[in-house]
């Protein structure tokens, strides 16, 4: 028995048409699709049309809605005389978009935002069967998606090969192990606990295997992206070249076995450097911080664009210049905006942050006094 893949030779769209003489010339002249097939001679009732891997089949009679017809261009400006929006004879709406538009990453609306595990925030399925969880609801005006993924069934993951296409994005793998397996950069491996990987934009990657309860925090700039699915390529790729720029950025994997640790931008902490900043050209940074020593009441703000922070482990009170004081533990996350005023407080022996900077390189300023 074959499978559809084997049995199917060709599909087409059906779309309604009353007159097929006034529907031809724009089809085949205006949009450049090629006439296939056509009958009866004598007073034609069906044309079968073809062009960019589509088949149209223009249809007397028929009843369906005309539908809208996107047509992606590499320069849209050539087409159609430049119009953007057509409307054919049979109403079909014949839209014209760039195939390949510029990222548009939306200007930040910054927000004072925190968001805990504890709040019950619904877990949602997502792709390839993960669970979701919004680690910042408006997304600051779409700027960035931050979520808390899990697996809660270890095993094989129905992942295909895809891509994303991305200014910015993180995976940060916070519990369990996940195995994967990125284009030119060798064999699958294994990102642990305290790992992390960026995936610059448009690498090629897979997601083979998780253990159980595996979770990850993945954080993808803009909010809104596209990952389309690459049928073609197979992975691991024959190719090793670590050096690869995709999109100005480099593959990066950072393994906390191989961390190194010193003085933190806030006093009582250290931290653990991960090559991203450098990876990305001074687009983001990423940062663990742990307490070394007792931590000192200290009042600080910052000049980052976006600063995002995700609670690792330990207990910490944040309070916020006009945002009261929030008792933060492991799960929960929080984003400070520009130039507020915060303070860290309370914080456990066992304290762990990450985080995460949008550009890499900010400054950080001390305020004297307390914050009321």
């Amino acid at each position: 028995m074959t499978g559809p893949a084997e049995n199917i030779e060709a599909a087409e769209v059906r779309l309604p048409c009353t007159d097929l003489s006034e529907n031809l010339p724009f089809y085949t002249k205006t949009l450049g699709f090629r006439l296939d097939t056509i009958f009866p001679a004598d007073n034609p009732a069906v044309a079968v049309l073809s062009g960019y891997g589509l088949r149209l089949r223009l249809e007397r009679g028929a009843t369906e809605s005309p539908g809208t017809l996107r047509l992606l261009c590499r320069t849209p400006e050539t087409l159609a005389n430049g119009e953007r929006e057509l409307v054919a004879p049979n109403g079909t709406r014949i839209e014209i978009v760039d195939a390949n538009p510029p990222l548009d990453r939306p200007e930040t609306q910054h927000a004072f935002v925190v968001r805990r595990l504890q709040d019950n925030t619904p877990w949602v399925i997502g792709r390839a069967g993960m669970q979701y969880r919004d680690l910042i609801p408006d997304r600051l005006g779409g700027t960035i998606i931050a979520s808390h993924i899990r697996i809660p069934d270890g095993g094989p993951v129905p992942d295909m090969v895809h891509y994303h296409t991305v200014g910015f994005q993180l995976i940060f793998c916070y519990k369990g192990w996940v195995r994967l397996v990125y284009e030119d950069q060798g064999p699958p491996f294994i990102l642990k606990a305290g790992d992390c990987v960026i995936q610059p934009p448009e690498i090629r990657h897979r997601v083979l295997e998780a253990s159980e309860n595996m979770q990850v925090v993945e954080i993808g700039v803009p909010a809104e992206h596209i990952t389309s699915i690459d049928h073609d390529l197979e992975l691991p790729t024959s190719i090793l070249n670590p050096d690869r720029d995709f999109g100005g950025q480099k593959f990066c994997r950072h393994e906390l076995e191989q961390a190194v640790w010193g003085p933190w931008r806030l006093d009582g902490f250290d931290f653990r450097e991960t090559g991203i900043g450098a990876a990305t050209a001074g687009v983001a940074s990423v940062q663990v911080a742990r307490v070394k020593s007792e931590v000192p009441v200290q009042v600080t703000s910052h000049n980052s664009d976006i600063l995002f922070t995700f609670v690792m482990e330990g207990t910490v009170t944040l309070q916020g210049e006009g945002q009261g004081a929030h008792g933060l533990t492991a799960g929960d996350a929080f984003v400070i905006p520009p130039h507020v005023k915060t303070s860290l407080t309370d914080c456990s022996e066992d304290l762990e942050l990450l985080e995460v900077s949008l550009p890499a390189t900010f400054d950080t300023t001390v305020h004297a006094g307390v914050i009321e």
